[in-house]
């Protein structure tokens, strides 16, 4: 029932966003061949729809899939240097491989994300107190310094602004035949929809996860390596969303438990409907004018952060 609901209300925020812009959209000309209305809403505005539920669904799962991996409730690609690394990758193919395709420059992302998403996961292994807050800061940490690199090389290259144009996730450019590289992620969720119940169970830890016969290392490599994909794939057609795959899995969890298998689709969904919300209020609050969607989600997002930490702390003493 719970899908069914979050599902019609994605339904119903789609039909909002179709519709909502400065351009004015005649009903009787959109399915019209070649009239304006029809370009707009076909070449524009449902593109973008489509990608905002697409990266809601992907980071929010690649989210649940951290924080399930690393028994940790405040991991995700924000917070454990996944998106930072992207950044590197995309600055490094900008740099040296300039004219190579979008899915060249897309694998060179993926492969920085996992070597910095293994790098955070080497870190926490080594230290002997891993407190729940802590480890995420160490994430935190290492996303400074991999974001000052970054921004630094990309001044040497003159590229600062293109790589600034990733920094917040923004949809206003979704255009036809500039997003359907998105599409990909629909075959790695279902890969994630497989391996759903052996996640839930390596989440238990390695020894649990053995003695039921499940191939630890390779689960959670499996899991890792998804969550670069999606997370590079988002990170290079629609820019850095903060916090997303943070709060959405703790909602979910806070409210249906930590079961990964059944809370998979809701996961993505909600995650699908929180941006298509932060979207609308992007491109209201300011009419006509438009707030990037990832400062939206960012200052929702830092705030619920927060509030977990010091729920966390309280709750320890």
């Amino acid at each position: 029932m719970k899908n069914f609901i979050i599902t019609a209300f994605i339904i119903f925020l789609s039909i909002i966003s179709i519709f909502l812009g400065v351009a004015t959209v005649n009903l009787s000309d959109i399915f019209v061949q070649g009239t304006n209305s029809n370009n707009i809403i076909f070449l524009s505005r449902i593109p973008r729809t489509i990608s905002i539920i697409t990266a809601g669904f992907g980071m929010s799962i690649c989210g649940l899939i951290m924080q399930q991996l690393t028994m940790n409730k405040f991991v995700s690609p924000t917070t454990a240097g996944t998106a930072d690394s992207s950044k590197l990758g995309i600055l490094i193919a900008l740099l040296f491989f300039p004219r190579e395709s979008i899915i060249f420059k897309m694998l060179i992302a993926s492969a920085f994300t996992m070597g910095g998403t293994f790098l955070f996961l080497g870190i926490i292994r080594k230290i002997k107190i891993k407190d729940n807050a802590l480890v995420p800061l160490i994430g935190m940490m290492i996303s400074g310094i991999l974001s000052s690199i970054t921004m630094f090389f990309a001044y040497k290259g003159d590229l600062i602004q293109s790589i600034n144009s990733w920094l917040f996730g923004d949809f206003s450019g979704v255009l036809k035949g500039n997003y359907e590289l998105l599409y990909i992620t629909i075959p790695l969720v279902l890969i994630a929809f497989f391996y759903s119940k052996q996640f839930t169970i390596s989440g238990m830890g390695e020894e649990f996860a053995t003695n039921l016969g499940i191939n630890y290392k390779t689960i959670v490599n499996i899991g890792l390596i998804l969550v670069c994909f999606i997370s590079s794939l988002v990170m290079i057609t629609v820019g850095g969303i903060p916090f997303l795959g943070l709060i959405i899995p703790n909602i979910v969890s806070l409210f249906f438990g930590d079961n990964l298998s059944k809370n998979l689709y809701i996961t993505g969904a909600l995650g699908g409907l929180f941006l298509l919300l932060c979207d609308i209020l992007g491109r209201v609050v300011i009419y006509p004018h438009e707030i990037p969607i990832g400062m939206i989600t960012g200052v929702f997002g830092s705030g619920i952060f927060l509030a977990m930490i010091f729920r966390r702390l309280n709750f320890e003493e």
